[in-house]
């Protein structure tokens, strides 16, 4: 029992001891501690709250950025499809205006023939017209035949005589010649308006062309615009000449290479032709290390040629013979001791293919080839079908017919107009293209001498509608319906139509004084040929009164 009493005393006094709060100081580091945690664990979820602020504002900084991004894409697909409608409408009206464009053109290519009748003629005037008076019958005829006519006779004695000096010249050329080595030349052939009996201005000058090919074994091979290579607008209406040897293909093999197949390649010849040394092609007057002939070498060969031959005749004539241009090959000049002289064009020029076309290097007193693009490019001249077809189309005509008056007046007066205000764009090739053009859509009996009035409208009036439109097309440069019987190649009339104002579209201030000499020439017309007709001297021309509008 004691021990049991014992046992348990010792048990409470054991509690009592180890209770916590029986020893205050020593156990106070536990409320201390637990405060510390507290304030760490406030700290923490301070921390945690602001860094659960930042990513919640990154999150919403992405979902703006991406809602942006989202807009940006709908905005561009909507460019993109207003882009595609815009494209696609643009381009529906461009091949809208194309088709009306070219509807327009060939309706005019179609119907500029079709000039109507004399009674619809006179019924529609331009606006150049209103307030002209135009002379009447009786004083164009007077006009035409105490002004012009009386030229007929001293061009056919020139023409006689600078054909018989031209033809000894170029004997006399060909014999100090090379003939292993040198050009050939070809006996020459008249062209222009003295051959076709138009010229009125003077002086008169003959215009001669001499055809000339290489020495054998060379040959001309001839590229032109329309022969299916691509040329630029620029270059329409002008081809180059190739020097190559006569037993070589286009591309330059001298073996037979229609017997090896079209899809052979020759490896004996093709390097070799194509390395010729350039003194070789130098000497054929090719253009520095190509084989295109140079026109400016071919100018410089025929002008010391020319010297040579006249150093070996000068003793047989009694007069002088000098170049009159340094930048034509033959713009030749005869000065006899009189103190008359002739003026008279001796040019160079290259056949194409077997045609009567050719090029022609050089355009003297001309502004037809004033902007040739290059020394290799060699200007196409049809002169000689042009000859060819007035003279075909005369034999249809009536006796005495006025096409050719009417020419000759409106040369004069655009002459005489130039002489006053200064040379402008036209020239009498485009007067002349006029004439062609009328003669193939004029019936011929409306070429009558009685009808010489009527048909001086026409030609103006024709003239004025292509001043106005900026286009006035080459007689045979796509004109389908030119004579047979002249034998015309075929690959100039299947061509493009070639206006001869194209180079006047850009070239404002040229066009501006075209159509202000124009006018000019309207407005003074009736005087100028009223005071020839009264034979008033020609210095007093200067002073010849403007008729108002």
């Amino acid at each position: 029992m004691p021990v049991g009493l014992f046992r348990v005393c010792l048990l409470v006094i054991t509690a009592i001891v180890n209770h916590p709060l029986f020893f205050p100081k020593e156990n106070g580091t536990i409320p201390e501690n637990t405060e510390e945690i507290i304030q760490k664990m406030k700290e923490r979820e301070e921390s945690l709250r602001l860094e659960q602020l930042r990513l919640e504002q990154e999150i919403a900084d992405q979902e703006a950025t991406q809602k942006a991004l989202e807009k940006a894409a709908v905005v561009v697909e909507e460019s993109k499809e207003e882009k595609v409608r815009w494209d696609m409408w643009t381009a529906l009206s461009m091949v809208i205006f194309l088709l009306i464009e070219l509807w327009r053109q060939d309706f005019q290519e179609g119907n500029w023939q079709d000039i109507g009748g004399e009674e619809d003629d006179m019924a529609v005037l331009g606006k150049a017209f209103k307030g002209v008076a135009f002379p009447d019958k009786a004083v164009l005829a007077s006009f035409y035949e105490k002004r012009i006519l009386g030229t007929t006779g001293d061009m056919a004695r020139m023409r006689e005589m600078v054909e018989g000096f031209a033809d000894d010249l170029l004997e006399a050329l060909r014999s100090v010649c090379n003939r292993d080595a040198d050009m050939e030349v070809e006996d020459c052939m008249g062209v222009g308006s003295m051959y076709e009996n138009w010229r009125v201005r003077k002086p008169f000058v003959c215009d001669l062309i001499v055809p000339f090919a290489p020495p054998e074994p060379y040959c001309f091979r001839c590229q032109t615009w329309c022969s299916g290579d691509s040329f630029p607008p620029d270059e329409q209406g002008y081809g180059t000449i190739k020097v190559c040897r006569a037993d070589e293909d286009a591309t330059g093999c001298i073996c037979d290479k229609t017997k090896l197949g079209e899809d052979m390649l020759c490896l004996l010849h093709s390097q070799v032709s194509s390395t010729r040394p350039s003194s070789e092609m130098e000497d054929l007057l090719c253009f520095k290390n190509t084989q295109y002939l140079d026109a400016d070498q071919v100018m410089k060969w025929f002008q010391i040629a020319v010297t040579k031959a006249w150093n070996r005749i000068s003793h047989k004539y009694e007069f002088d013979l000098s170049f009159s241009l340094l930048d034509s090959p033959g713009a030749l000049k005869i000065k006899f001791k009189s103190g008359k002289s002739i003026a008279f064009n001796l040019t160079p020029v290259v056949q194409y293919e077997n045609s009567d076309v050719y090029f022609i290097s050089h355009f003297p007193r001309s502004s037809l080839a004033a902007d040739i693009p290059s020394s290799t490019h060699w200007f196409l001249t049809f002169a000689v079908y042009e000859r060819r077809f007035i003279q075909l189309v005369s034999k249809t005509l009536p006796a005495n017919a006025c096409h050719v008056s009417c020419l000759q007046i409106l040369s004069f007066l655009h002459g005489k107009q130039c002489s006053l205000t200064g040379p402008s764009g036209l020239t009498n090739y485009h007067l002349k293209t006029v004439l062609l053009h009328l003669l193939q859509a004029r019936p011929s009996q409306d070429w009558a001498p009685e009808k010489l009035e009527a048909r001086l409208q026409d030609m103006l009036k024709f003239l004025e509608k292509c001043l106005h439109e900026k286009k006035l097309y080459h007689f045979f440069i796509g004109n389908g319906k030119v004579p047979a019987e002249l034998g015309f190649p075929i690959i100039f009339q299947r061509a493009e139509p070639l206006n001869l104002f194209r180079p006047f579209v850009l070239r404002r201030d040229i066009y501006r004084k075209m159509v202000d000499t124009f006018h000019e020439m309207l407005r003074n017309m009736s005087a100028l040929i009223n005071e020839y007709t009264v034979h008033i001297p020609l210095a007093h021309t200067n002073g010849i009164r403007k008729e108002p509008l």
